[in-house]
């Protein structure tokens, strides 16, 4: 048996077209462009490198973008008030903070200096905890407004694109970090599959993985997850973005996943289209919420 490739290119193209009409209308109605500005304290490759794709994405698309660019001296005070500047700037509707950040500034801290309405990262412990606390999908969502990370949204939306079965289904995440692993976990347990969370230290994590209907797999190493580690016929997301023997690749064994897999995502070309798309809508989201609040 050889999966069906979860093409993300695909779910993106669709997500896009969504996105345009959505967001054209937005503009047509409240004359605001949504705008991300984006804080970064150095010139590390990686993050330089990304911070191209957002802003060539969202110029494509008729979106703001607004970089904010500090010296790798910069310190936490210096970091912090540059958030507390953005989060005052109506124009501005999402902040994104890259990382690396400089040695001695506590993530944590810039996250708290982030307005939860403008966490388009979806980190704010406002933002995780109302994803927590929220209603599995059919039933009023007992929450305010919140958003979630744009990496796990994305692979729940391959999911549902390519009409994968969530309720009812054993999904098995890979991988524990507040900006995959764990979201991930929240909105499959949101669309009713009955969630397990297993990690590095899981012991016989294979044979756990083993047991998952849907196998997201978000662990941070290269091809850690062999082919039999893998349920005939499961529906395999791999959020992984590694680089071996000069070739980028997932945190599963691609090779040997697609004759286990019934579907999987490649990479690159899975998850990592989709996750710009989402950030787009999340920043749109954003937006109308604070023209709402605002009266416009």
């Amino acid at each position: 048996m050889t999966a069906k490739i979860l093409d993300g290119r695909e779910v993106a193209e669709a997500l896009r077209q969504e996105l345009d009409a959505q967001l054209q209308s937005f503009k047509q109605r409240s004359g605001v462009t949504p705008t991300i500005a984006l804080v970064r304290a150095g010139a590390d490759p990686a993050s330089v490198s990304y911070a191209g794709t957002i802003e060539r994405g969202f110029v494509k698309r008729g979106m703001g973008f607004v970089p904010r660019i500090l010296p790798e001296t910069a310190t936490q005070a210096q970091i912090v008030d540059t958030v507390s500047e953005l989060n005052a700037q109506a124009v501005v509707h999402g902040i994104m903070i890259q990382e690396p950040l400089p040695r001695g500034v506590d993530p944590a801290a810039i996250i708290a200096a982030l307005s939860p309405e403008k966490d388009v990262d979806g980190v704010h412990p406002l933002n995780s905890g109302r994803l927590a606390q929220v209603a599995p999908a059919g039933r009023d969502p007992g929450v305010g407004h919140y958003l979630v990370p744009a990496t796990p949204a994305g692979g729940l939306e391959i999911l549902k694109h390519y009409q994968v079965p969530l309720a009812g289904q054993h999904a098995v995440v890979v991988g524990r970090s507040n900006i995959v692993g764990k979201p991930m976990a929240l909105l499959l347990l949101r669309e009713n599959a009955t969630v397990t969370i297993c990690h590095s230290r899981t012991a016989d994590l294979a044979a756990v993985c083993r047991q998952g209907d849907i196998l997201c797999v978000a662990i941070g190493r290269a091809r850690m997850v062999k082919g039999d580690w893998i349920k005939s016929g499961a529906a395999v997301i791999d959020f992984g973005v590694n680089f071996a023997d000069g070739k980028m690749c997932g945190d599963v064994d691609y090779d040997q996943a697609i004759e286990a897999a019934g579907m999987i995502t490649p990479v690159p070309g899975g998850t990592g289209p989709v996750t710009n798309v989402m950030l787009m809508r999340n920043v749109l989201d954003a937006a109308m919420t604070q023209v709402c609040a605002g009266g416009s």
